[in-house]
């Protein structure tokens, strides 16, 4: 469907534009100003709610603008920003004109400022940094005013240095502290350690031991390397590179997803959609104070290595053991490229957890094995019962080819599979899951149902379709239950919202779901001009469609909320569609005609049994603790740059975090076993039993998937009409 209708858009778009762009004249011929018209053409003509550009318009172009470039206000001075304003009400009288003297006046005033900068962080790291001084640093850059003078400003870098140097300067003393634990003998400043009782391992090892002030110096000479590198880097970002921030600065005003990609990154961008990603395996978003992990790609390292989670903040890059750059402030795109590299090299991330604590994480970069993108299934059992769980990380498919491998089929195999050997309920967990091709959703939901609506579609301007499950047959019609959270999204939400509506399904899990209900399709721009003298001019992801649950709500921003709420670490912070930029909003329309599913006999009982349940479970009001705990880490913006002070801090952020490991040693009690046909692959494949060993050891301390079996036993013993599964009819 989505390619059908991207080549339907083009092709309105190119009979159109062919004859709007061929003979428009463009001054110097230049490329930006053609970018600029062609990308405002398609936003306006081809975008799902196309916004006016006008007087609030510009004003958000302007103020989002200086705060991609400048999040942590340490170039532009108050001057400038008063100079720019000229521009706050102008700026969409220029791209109705295709002029872009906002952006040069902000590029050029910008290139002068880094220079500047320059100078400030070498004098500033000249001299050395006081730990025992009791001040402050606040990480809240948003309600930062910029400086008002040069010597403000200077200020502002010399906190920030401060505050930047200071993990390096722990680092190096309790480095230091280590070695005198273990050390057995001292030779001037020098700290002999000889392993004894242990022949193979008797030796020496030679560690020099920093004093306070040596420390001190080796990390200001570690920072100031990091800022050189990074000058050196931003030295050679082009003029191009810097006018693709100011496009998707006007694009992202029409919603988060829509998206341009220059050249390089549409070629970075189809190989991601081929699934194959070389790096860390995770999709990051700009903040501030770092890159914000917002999804943690299935198979990949981070995801593979299970330190890292979504929420964490990434804010300082080092590469295998070398001295880290400090990316707070930074471009995203540039951050990717330190964070990125080839397959087999190290990566050692600096990450501020959800908690708020310090940790840093090496990780091996890595191509993400394709096989854990699979849905995959276990058998649990209970109390001489058999479950079935089906995890299913996202909804792929093959676009080129559907016969291949894909969610729906992969899904049909495993129920059928698990029904042979005795299932007598059903898991399927979509968590994490952020969604992926339509199709397989509506065929993966009438594995459930008879027939009937799956998800309603509403292009711009047009009326509504609604895609049906038009096949007659059940594959399972026994007891079921979908696992969801804050990250499952898009397709996840369209089969969560489906099943809930035909009460087919009871959803356990987060408040609401990430919320993200709205298509978007690649459109080359390449295709909508007749000829081009600049080359490749890239492509735009465009918003182009928005879905809706067959009860005619949207699952856009609110997503959908569970059958029975179960808080996470999640449950306090922002997630979701409603803490990214400009989403769309939610409404609704008419709903589908369908009868609500008459399987149970008793669903709202079950709904009631498990809120019970959950709610005197201690393992969920721990949970709960955590997650007010992690808010209130994260509202703390105010950061001492004392060291002893910091010191102490670590230690109590420490000693909380500890407190909270326990969650992972729960124990539910339940038995995890895999499939016959996974336990003959076994005997070839010892990679994979072990996969599947950890997989089931993780299951075991799930106490959402605990509750999920309880909620499985209630319909089965008090709820189910059916006393016989049905078949799949060939």
């Amino acid at each position: 469907m989505k390619r059908n209708l991207a080549y339907a858009l083009i092709a309105m778009l190119v009979a159109v534009a062919s004859c709007s762009f061929t003979n428009k004249s463009f001054e110097n011929d230049d490329k930006d100003k053609l970018l600029l018209d062609l990308i405002t053409y398609v936003l306006e003509r081809g975008h799902y709610e196309p916004k006016d550009i006008n007087d609030d318009f510009s004003v958000n172009v302007f103020e989002d603008f200086i705060d991609i470039l400048d999040p942590t206000k340490r170039y532009f001075l108050e001057d400038d920003i008063m100079e720019f304003e000229q521009y706050k009400f102008q700026i969409d009288d220029q791209i109705k004109n295709t002029e872009i003297a906002f952006f040069n006046l902000v590029y050029d005033r910008l290139m002068t400022r880094m220079q500047d900068a320059k100078v400030i962080y070498k004098q500033v790291l000249s001299d050395p940094f006081d730990y025992n001084v009791e001040e402050n640093i606040s990480i809240n850059y948003e309600k930062e005013l910029f400086a008002a003078s040069r010597s403000e400003l200077k200020e502002r870098w010399r906190k920030q240095l401060k505050y930047a140097t200071l993990g390096t300067y722990d680092s190096k003393l309790s480095r230091t502290k280590k070695e005198l634990k273990t050390s057995k003998t001292f030779k001037n400043d020098q700290v002999e350690t000889h392993i004894e009782g242990n022949p193979d391992l008797v030796g020496s090892t030679t560690q020099k031991i920093l004093t306070p002030e040596e420390a001190e110096l080796e990390a200001r000479e570690s920072t100031q390397k990091t800022l050189d590198e990074f000058f050196d880097f931003i030295d050679d970002l082009e003029r191009k590179d810097w006018f693709v921030q100011y496009i998707n600065t006007i694009v992202d005003e029409f919603d988060p997803h829509t998206f341009y990609f220059a050249p390089d990154d549409k070629e970075k961008f189809d190989t991601s959609m081929s699934g194959k990603f070389e790096g860390i395996g995770a999709r990051l978003q700009k903040k501030p104070e770092g890159a914000k992990i917002v999804e943690i790609i299935s198979g990949g390292p981070v995801w593979r290595d299970k330190r890292l989670e979504v929420g964490d903040e990434i804010i300082r890059v080092g590469q295998d053991g070398k001295d880290p750059i400090d990316i707070v402030g930074m471009r995203l795109d540039d951050a990717i490229k330190l964070i990125k590299g080839p397959e087999g090299t190290v990566v050692d991330l600096t990450v501020r957890k959800v908690d708020g604590a310090i940790d840093v994480i090496s990780l091996t970069r890595d191509i993400v094995e394709l096989e854990e993108s699979y849905a995959k299934s276990a058998n649990i059992i209970k109390d001489n019962q058999q479950f079935g769980l089906i995890n299913l990380p996202k909804f792929y498919v093959d676009f080129n080819d559907y016969s291949e491998r894909n969610a729906a089929t992969d899904v049909a195999k495993e129920v059928e599979r698990l029904k042979q050997e005795g299932a007598e309920g059903l898991i399927l967990d979509l968590r994490d899951n952020g969604g992926g091709s339509l199709k397989t959703v509506i065929e993966m939901a009438g594995l459930f149902i008879k027939e009937g609506p799956i998800v309603q579609v509403r292009s711009n301007g047009k009326g509504k379709d609604v895609y049906d499950d038009k096949d007659e047959r059940i594959q399972w019609d026994g007891p079921l239950v979908i696992l969801v959270n804050e990250l499952s999204a898009s397709a996840s939400e369209i089969l969560a919202a489906a099943m809930q509506d035909y009460k087919r399904a009871i959803v356990i899990g987060s408040k609401q779901t990430f919320g993200k209900g709205t298509v978007q399709n690649v459109i080359p721009l390449d295709n909508i001009v007749r000829s081009n003298e600049h080359g490749d001019l890239g492509a735009i992801k465009l918003t182009t469609q928005k879905f809706y649950r067959i009860n005619g709500g949207s699952t856009q921003l609110k997503g959908v909320k569970s059958d029975v709420v179960v808080p996470d670490k999640y449950s306090y912070i922002d997630l979701g569609e409603r803490d990214q930029s400009n989403p769309l909003k939610w409404d609704k329309i008419s709903p589908a005609e369908y009868d609500v599913w008459d399987g149970y006999i008793d669903y709202e009982q079950t709904i009631a049994n498990s809120e019970r349940r959950m709610a005197a479970n201690p393992q969920i009001k721990l949970i709960e603790e955590n997650a007010k705990w992690i808010k209130s880490e994260q509202d703390e913006n105010l950061i001492s740059l004392n060291y002893h002070i910091y010191k102490a801090e670590e230690k109590k952020d420490k000693a909380r975090s500890d407190y909270f490991k326990s969650l992972s040693e729960y124990d539910s009690k339940l038995t995890f076993e895999s499939l016959k046909y996974e336990e003959e692959l076994f005997t070839k494949d010892s990679v994979l039993r072990e996969k599947r060993d950890l997989w089931h050891k993780d299951l075991a301390k799930d106490v959402y998937v605990e509750e999920a079996v309880n909620v499985l036993q209630d319909l089965k013993i008090n709820n189910i009409k059916h006393a016989k599964l049905a078949s799949v009819k060939g």
